[in-house]
């Protein structure tokens, strides 16, 4: 059986750094900006079986997923993602599960252009911490305090697919790897060019991790805005229709998981978003709008409030 550092040699160690000064192999690894005017965008996303991920899930889907989640981040600041740092924790070599985790997860991040430049390995439960780096325009990076009263809301893709597949595993009921809400759930799409694109167009955004409302809510705090939802206007994915109304609204607006960009926007710029969804092949809606005050709220078709609470995902809930 291989020891910690054959490990890294055969599955982590691509050989020279492509884009970072010096990457894997010695205590740090060294990068500079491309860009003079840049600032680097840094994120860290720790993941845990029976947490985050179910015991058992697959590898490669599990090595996909643990870089997007940190991707996603990067496009909700506007940032171009450059490399990322790796610490796992293993409870023994298995090496065809590595060789799987490592297809997953260096075919996104070879996608993206990011690239492995160190981390840490160790025995003990399955737990996977990726920190990411990428680089911004410091002007030009898309803040969560930034959303002012009568902006859009926006949001990209549909919602409610990855907390639908959440809700049928944990009822025992299991889903094909290829099903959609599988895919959605296992595999999230960063939208990395998506906010790429809005850096001179958005005046704030978020990725949607723990569920819109709970994630809108951190614009809306730091922001120091109100917020109103229109419910019919929220991209609900299809499969959601069959439950009951509550249970809908439940996973659509708090399910997580979704990894989509929610944003503000000014209302001049409805034109030049839409034809950004439409070059990127990527729907946008525009589901509500920034006010004066504190509250979100959720209308119905009739504008009348809906008793819903704006609260995402808490571990510690």
């Amino acid at each position: 059986m291989p020891g910690e550092f054959e490990v890294i040699r055969r599955f982590f160690d691509r050989g020279p750094a492509r884009d970072a000064r010096l990457g894997v192999g010695d205590d740090c690894a060294l990068l500079a900006p491309l860009d003079p005017h840049a600032v680097f965008a840094i994120s860290t996303d720790l993941l845990l079986e029976g947490r985050h991920f179910f015991a058992g899930a697959d590898p490669a889907s599990l090595g996909h997923k643990s870089l997007a989640v940190n991707l996603s981040d990067l496009a909700a600041m506007g940032a171009r993602p450059r490399a990322f740092t790796l610490a796992i924790g293993l409870p023994e070599i298995d090496e065809r599960w590595l060789a799987a985790f490592c297809e997953g997860l260096f075919a996104l991040a070879d996608r993206h252009g990011c690239e492995l430049v160190g981390g840490d390995t160790t025995r003990g439960p399955r737990t996977i911490c990726i920190t990411v780096f990428g680089e911004v325009p410091e002007s030009a990076a898309l803040r969560r305090d930034g959303a002012q009263p009568d902006d859009d809301l926006w949001v990209s893709g549909v919602l409610g697919a990855a907390a639908f597949a959440v809700r049928e595993r944990n009822a025992g009921r299991a889903l094909a790897p290829d099903d959609e809400a599988s895919v959605r759930l296992d595999r999230p799409q960063p939208r990395v060019e998506l906010g790429l694109a809005l850096r001179h167009l958005a005046r704030s955004a978020i990725d949607l991790s723990d569920g819109l409302l709970g994630d809108l809510g951190h614009i809306v705090e730091r922001s120091r805005v109100g917020a109103e939802i229109d419910w019919p206007a929220v991209p609900v994915d299809a499969r959601l229709q069959s439950l009951g109304d509550e249970e809908r609204l439940r996973l659509a607006l708090s399910g997580g998981d979704d990894y989509e960009l929610l944003f503000s926007a000014a209302p001049e710029n409805r034109t030049a978003i839409a034809a950004v969804g439409a070059r990127l092949g990527l729907p946008l809606a525009r589901v509500g709008r920034v006010v004066c005050g504190s509250a979100i709220r959720v209308r119905d078709a009739r504008g009348r409030a809906l008793p819903v609470e704006a609260r995402g995902f808490d571990h510690f809930a």
